[in-house]
Parts: C-alpha cells; sequence; structure tokens
C-alpha cells in the first residue's frame, strides 16, 4: 500500500499573477504525479499570498473608485476566491498530467472553512500585514470608520494588519476525507483555509484572519490521519546557522533537537520557523507519523530517504 502524503505547497511556487500561475501549475503537477505514480495518496495545500494580495489590493481599488456603489470585501471571501481560481488551475495541470501518464483518477478542489478559537491571542496582537499600501490619511480613515489595524510597512506606507491564529478543525474534513478514499486527488486548505468561527446554532462566520498554511496543513493531516506531511520550501533541506560559516544542512531530526534549534532562534520567523514548528506536531501527533522538508522537484527523492530534511521520533 502506498502512503497518504498532505503536501504543503507555498504560493509564491504558483507565480504573481495569472500568466505567471499557468506555467508553474504545470511544474507543480509534474512533481506531485510523481509521487502518486508511487502509489501514495496525495492531499494538496497551499499558500495563497501573492493572490489573495492581488484580490485585496483590486477589491480595494474598486471601493475607492465608487465608495457609493461597492464595500469592501471582507478578507475571508478573498480567501474563497483565490481557494477557487487557485484550485481551478491547479486541478486542470493534474488532470492533464495524470491523464497524460494513463492514470485515470479523478482531481478535485474542496472550498475548505477552517475553525478558529475567537480567543486564540493572535486576535489582540494582530501581526499580518495584508492588502494594499496607504497613506497615512487613508489608514487613519480606515482605523476610525471600521476599527481596522494598521502598521506602518518598512517606508512604503501603511498596511491593514490582521491576526494570524492557529487552525482548530478542518469543517470540510469528512469530504475530503471521502475524496481520498475514493481515489481522488484532493487540493484543500488553500491560503491556510477561510478562517471562521462558530457563533449561535451552527452559522460560521467569517474572521478577519489569515492561517499560516504550513499549520493548516498539518492540521489536514492530522485529521486525514496521514502518513506524511511534506512542507516544500525554497531549499533542499533545513540548516542551522544558514547563511554563516559554519552552516550546517540537516538530513535528520527528532522533535528534541527541533525544539533546541528553535529556542536557540536558528530559524527565521515567517519564514522557516512555522515550517518547523508544523512538522513537530505532526510527528509527535501519533506514533509513526513523520514530516519532510524540501524543494517541490525533490520530493520523490525525500519520500525515498535520498534527500531533504526528515522529522522523525
Amino acid at each position: 500500500m502506498g502512503k497518504r502524503i498532505v503536501l504543503a505547497l507555498g504560493g509564491n511556487a504558483l507565480g504573481n499573477n495569472l500568466p505567471e500561475q499557468m506555467i508553474a501549475v504545470k511544474k507543480t503537477a509534474s512533481a506531485i504525479v510523481d509521487l502518486i505514480e508511487e502509489g501514495d495518496d496525495l492531499v494538496i495545500a497551499h499558500g495563497n499570498g501573492p493572490q489573495v494580495g492581488m484580490i485585496q489590493k483590486a477589491m480595494t481599488e474598486l471601493t475607492r473608485a465608487n465608495p457609493a456603489k461597492y464595500i469592501t470585501c471582507p478578507l475571508s471571501v478573498c480567501v474563497a476566491m483565490s481557494q477557487g481560481y487557485i484550485g481551478y488551475d491547479l486541478q486542470n495541470a493534474l488532470r492533464e498530467e495524470l491523464l497524460d501518464r494513463g492514470i485515470d483518477i479523478g482531481c478535485a478542489t474542496v472550498l475548505t472553512q477552517v475553525e478558529v478559537d475567537p480567543d486564540d491571542p493572535a486576535f489582540k496582537h494582530p501581526t499580518k500585514p495584508i492588502g494594499a499600501f496607504m497613506t497615512k490619511e487613508e489608514a487613519d480613515k480606515l482605523v476610525r470608520e471600521r476599527d481596522y489595524e494598521v502598521m506602518e510597512d518598512a517606508g512604503r506606507g501603511y498596511r491593514r494588519v490582521v491576526a494570524s491564529p492557529r487552525p482548530v478543525s478542518i469543517v470540510e474534513i469528512d469530504t475530503i476525507r471521502a475524496l481520498v478514499e475514493t481515489n481522488h486527488v484532493v487540493v484543500a486548505c488553500g491560503g491556510g483555509g477561510i478562517p471562521v468561527f462558530r457563533t449561535v446554532g451552527h452559522h460560521l462566520k467569517g474572521a478577519a484572519a489569515v492561517i499560516d498554511k504550513d499549520f493548516a496543513a498539518e492540521k489536514l493531516a492530522e485529521q486525514l490521519d496521514a502518513d506524511v506531511l511534506i512542507i516544500l520550501t525554497a531549499v533542499e533541506k533545513v540548516a542551522i546557522h544558514f547563511g554563516k560559516p559554519d552552516e550546517e544542512w540537516l538530513s535528520e531530526v527528532t522533535p528534541e533537537e527541533a525544539r533546541k534549534y528553535m529556542a536557540a532562534g536558528e530559524f527565521a520567523p515567517g519564514s522557516m520557523l512555522p515550517k518547523v514548528q508544523a512538522a513537530v506536531e505532526f510527528v509527535e501527533s501519533k506514533p509513526g507519523r513523520c514530516a519532510l522538508i524540501t524543494l517541490l522537484e525533490k520530493a520523490k527523492d525525500g519520500i525515498a530517504g535520498k534527500t531533504g530534511t526528515l522529522f522523525y521520533t
């Protein structure tokens, strides 16, 4: 039997605009189908940083151009839009690559909501900049009229900042599981998922937040009872003393070793740190689970133990 794998793909690996994305998904699909050819079940989570920023900016410009007609689009809706159009390109590229190789299995994108805790401390300290740059006057107006949090961003202007809470559960997990068990490749939890709160009754309300796609992929892998979590990044292996003369690339890491490295500040916040944290959480969630951090094109070799950084207990 093959492995059940959740693969976390960065939004930057999908290009910064529509033409770039069309090219990028072909390369991505080829690497993913390499794993499927080995008999593994694949669920793909992905980031949406460039894409949701493009959508948010477009919607903001529309509102600025005609505020009497258009209202600001909620961030949760922008995330849903990004899931739809990234999933559209990705599932079509996967379908084409699968059929070209004579593999007749389904591929589907699931619009995925991810529950977050309204009491998560992240909501008291928003840190994630989103959307277009603004003048101080424009930023002050949003603070006054919509109670937004804003910050000055590296001298380039002001931007809205939102919380980045941890995922609690995947709302559509049963649907995703059913598709996997009926021989489908599934694209899910795009952009970390659409963050939602549970409110009165069974209602789900979109949250003004962004969920880190690595943590969302980890939660998805847990709830799917996956064997392996693969987190793709821009380097072949995780390094300590990165960029220094004594730089060391790591082939295998235990959770205990990873915690020592994290405590020593070896991994950059917002970059490698959440990937390592997600890998550790997954391997500790159940005996026998492992995680791999590597390049997209090295995923097959990584599963075979030839490269990448393997996290195991």
